[in-house]
């Protein structure tokens, strides 16, 4: 067969022969005469030579970003270098202007030698890397000035002290000579280090009249005088000129083969003379980048493993190439085998690709549908064998099918043949994964079910009147017409509790004592009992509900009683029976587990207030046991004066009932008891309250301010649960100012007790107002969560606790944060307990004032 465009002799013409066309033409020409050997020798070589200079482009290009890289780390180091040269300079300058000044008050005779002292203490103290100022005379003698009390013991000069030129270096000489300030070379002494003199002249009457010398710390210089910045960013160190380090660290770079690499990292160094000083002290920065070196190195060994990896699989292409010819061959000829089965089923079969083109199908599907293959292969939807009518509805399952939303069990689609006739047909579809286990498309079983989903519709109409129960509930559904021993409907869990006959409905009945009185009706009457009243009322009433306890099942069931009409006229009675046992065991278990954490949590705090309470016990004891004593030396000495051993004795049992009146509160507060709500007077729980809480402020240097309203109205209460409210509240209060660490004036918590109607309803208002951190404002919503705790050694109990108690007495507990201007400057938490109303608040009024005088009797 000869192209369109080529001539009658098979050859094309020129003008077809230019372009990109005809050299690649060529190309493969001259490759297909090569012989099959040079051609997989070629075929493996190109590929070779392709890695081994990718990877020599790889390394030029390493080698090449690494000097740039190099090059801008260098002139960084040299900008910071110079940046912190500048600190340095600047430092210096304004240290050396100060000590001008003293030296010009000096010679103008202003400045006394005390003065002079407390200028330089002042000096020193703002200026950390000063050691000491000291006044020298013009023979080297110290007159007076002040070391740092931690500077070193060469730095203690008395006065009166001789210099020697050891302890200045020269520098005095010099600036006797000079008449400017002078720097001395860095001194290195055994106890401290190096350190740095400046030595400032002054002159009296026109002769030489001393210096003012200050002693610098090389090391001071080095920590105050450079940026934090800086320092964080290189090794900074300060040396001499023949390299001698006086303060900082070097730089010790890594020495490994791997650093040897022509793009590993490099030291980066620069070094600058500090002025006024001179050469002889540097400030020299280094800088080394480590993680690029790991980096490169990984890049450059993944490279070049996966070269080498490409080679050796280039080279095994060759040995392979024969049995993927074999193999290929043997999978034609599997193909045709399964293709051969396909078309022998009776099940349809049909492929789609990711893209949802048919790509497949096999006889079978073409005889359903009546459509040949060359119709359906390559048809996008919709489909020639879709209805009209159903378009969207498929187009949807389609979609659903591309992307893998099908049920197991398949779906149900009509088909509509090419004749136009339609049928119903079950689809099943799973994905079609190729030899690589890649998904290339989803393949489609397709079978009739005409005939089966017409009997299945015929059984689905013959229960239609078990629809309105369902069979597989947790609770017992029985349905029984009124006055009858006959049993309409039972679901299975009824039928496991009370059998299958109509007993146990009658027995629910009875332990609810909901059955109707009725005459019983004779036995030849078919007429309903309730002929002639209104049961369409009876039908539309609402479902009553009860709770019962059958001993014969040992549980607690939730009856609901429900009239209808069933199928055949008649009125029924519905009974459905939940299982709430293990809800109400869970709610009796919540109960006991909220007054065990109430009662826990008394203990916990009690616990936290430990030390504070036997510190609160070791007085009143030791006031008894100075007593004590006192009395017992008087009676050994014969001083046995009647008063004062009366007046010891009475303090002695003062103290005594205080101890014991304090373990009674506690006691009290700890004891395990039952919640036993009473009528509680408002200022007795607010005094056993701060009473305990008290001791532990105390611990905490806090002052506790209560303001509290007068003739408050009596609560109908557990006090010893308000009064655990109370504590933890003001415990909290205590601690937040500790962690605040306000000073000892400002420690401050107030509790304010007043009457406040809220909803229309007098109460209580509590509210406990301290100055501490308060609480952030994300975590505001979640104080109250259970084992959630701001605090880091919190149990997170206490809040939810407090929160549980005052909603069990029908209160409200708030919190809300205390500012100052925009910050957070305390804490507020307010919780408000109702009065009794009506004449039960008077009763219990009368029952509290009759108590009270036996009480305090």
């Amino acid at each position: 067969m000869t192209h369109p465009e080529s001539t009658p002799n098979g050859h094309r013409p020129p003008a077809a022969r230019s372009g990109w066309r005809w050299p690649l033409q060529r190309w493969r020409a001259w490759w297909d005469r090569l012989p099959p050997a040079t051609q997989d020798r070629l075929a493996v070589l190109g590929p070779v030579v392709s890695v081994v200079l990718f990877l020599a482009a790889i390394l030029s290009a390493l080698v090449y970003f690494t000097e740039q890289v190099a090059s801008q780390e260098q002139e960084a180091v040299i900008r910071d270098t110079e940046y912190a040269q500048q600190r340095l300079r600047l430092r210096l300058l304004e240290r050396q202007e100060q000590l001008m000044r003293l030296a010009r008050d000096i010679a103008n005779r202003t400045l006394e030698e005390t003065a002079f002292v407390f200028q330089a203490e002042a000096l020193v103290l703002q200026n950390p890397e000063l050691l000491s100022v000291h006044w020298v005379g013009p023979y080297r003698e110290v007159v007076t000035g002040y070391t740092s009390p931690s500077a070193p013991v060469h730095s203690q000069r008395l006065a009166g002290q001789p210099l020697t030129t050891e302890d200045t270096g020269g520098a005095f000489e010099l600036a006797r000579d000079l008449h400017q300030p002078v720097y001395s070379r860095p001194l290195r002494w055994n106890d401290s280090g190096a350190t740095l003199l400046l030595l400032v002249p002054f002159e009296d009457q026109r002769r030489f009249g001393g210096v003012v010398m200050a002693e610098y710390s090389v090391e001071g210089l080095l920590r105050y005088g450079v940026p934090p910045e800086v320092l964080a960013r290189y090794a900074v160190t300060l040396v001499g000129e023949d390299g001698t380090l006086y303060a900082g660290t070097p730089l010790k770079p890594l020495q490994t083969p791997l650093s040897r690499l022509p793009w590993s990292a490099r030291p980066q160094r620069h070094e600058l003379p500090i002025t006024p000083i001179g050469n002889s002290l540097l400030v020299r920065a280094e800088g080394l980048r480590a993680d690029r070196d790991v980096g490169s190195e990984a890049l450059f060994w993944l490279v070049g493993a996966m070269s080498v990896a490409t080679i050796w699989m280039l080279l095994g292409n060759m040995r392979h190439t024969r049995r993927r010819l074999q193999a290929q061959r043997a999978l034609v000829a599997e193909t045709n085998f399964r293709r051969a089965m396909e078309n022998s089923m009776l099940t349809g079969m049909r492929a789609l690709d990711m893209e949802g083109r048919i790509t497949y199908v096999n006889r079978a599907f073409c005889d359903m549908t009546g459509w040949s293959e060359s119709e359906l292969i390559g048809a996008r939807p919709p489909f020639p064998y879709w209805p009209e009518s159903e378009h969207d509805t498929l187009m949807a399952r389609l979609h659903d099918e591309i992307a893998g939303r099908n049920a197991p069990g398949g779906f149900e689609v009509p088909v509509k043949r090419k004749n136009g006739s339609i049928f119903y047909a079950r689809m099943y579809v799973s994905p079609l994964i190729d030899a690589q286990g890649r998904q290339t498309g989803w393949m489609t079983s397709m079978t009739d079910i005409t005939e089966p989903k017409r009997i299945r519709e015929e059984l689905t109409a013959s229960y239609d009147r078990f629809a309105t129960v369902l069979d597989s509930l947790d609770e017992t559904i029985s349905v029984a017409p009124l006055h009858s021993h006959e049993l309409l409907f039972a679901n299975r869990m009824y039928r496991n509790w009370f059998g299958d006959g109509p007993r146990g409905h009658e027995r629910l009945l009875e332990l609810c004592a909901a059955v109707p009185v009725m005459p019983a009706p004779e036995e030849n009457d078919q007429v309903d009992a309730l002929a002639g009243l209104p049961a369409d009322a009876l039908v539309e009433a609402v479902a009553e509900h009860a709770q019962i306890h059958v001993p014969e099942l040992g549980k607690w069931l939730e009856l609901r009683t429900r009239y209808l009409t069933w199928v055949d006229g008649r009125l029924v009675q519905m009974l459905i029976a939940t299982d709430i046992t293990a809800r109400l065991h869970a709610e009796e278990q919540a109960k006991l587990q909220a007054e065990r954490a109430a009662a826990a949590s008394r203990l916990i705090t009690m616990g936290e207030m430990a030390s504070s309470v036997a510190h609160e016990l070791n007085q009143p004891l030791t006031a008894i046991s100075n007593y004590a004593n006192g009395l017992i030396s008087r009676l050994r000495a014969g001083r046995t004066d009647q008063d004062e051993m009366l007046a010891a004795l009475e303090k002695t049992a003062r103290q005594a009932q205080r101890a014991g009146s304090i373990i009674q509160r506690i006691r009290a507060f700890v004891k395990k008891s039952e919640p036993n709500p009473t009528l509680s007077d408002v200022g007795q729980m607010v005094a056993n309250a701060v009473e305990l809480a008290n001791i532990e402020l105390k611990r905490h240097l806090v002052r506790l301010n209560v303001y509290q309203a007068e003739r408050l109205p009596a609560l109908l209460v557990d006090p010893i649960l308000i009064e655990q409210v109370l504590i933890n509240l003001l415990k909290n209060a205590g601690e937040s100012i500790q962690c605040a660490q306000r000073p000892p004036g400002q420690r401050l918590v107030e509790l304010t007790v007043t009457p406040r109607r809220l909803d229309g309803r007098d109460g209580v208002e509590f509210i406990v107002r301290d100055n501490g951190c308060g609480i952030p404002p994300e975590r505001l919503d979640r104080i109250y969560e259970a084992f959630y705790s701001t605090k880091a050694e919190g149990m997170g109990i206490g809040l939810k606790l407090c929160r549980s108690i005052i909603e069990s007495h029908h209160g409200r507990l708030q919190a809300r944060n205390l500012y100052n201007g925009g910050g957070v400057a305390g804490c507020e938490f307010t919780f408000w307990l109702p009065v009794p109303n009506g004449e039960r608040a008077a009763g219990l009024s009368a029952q509290l004032n009759e108590t009270q005088p036996s009480e305090a009797s």
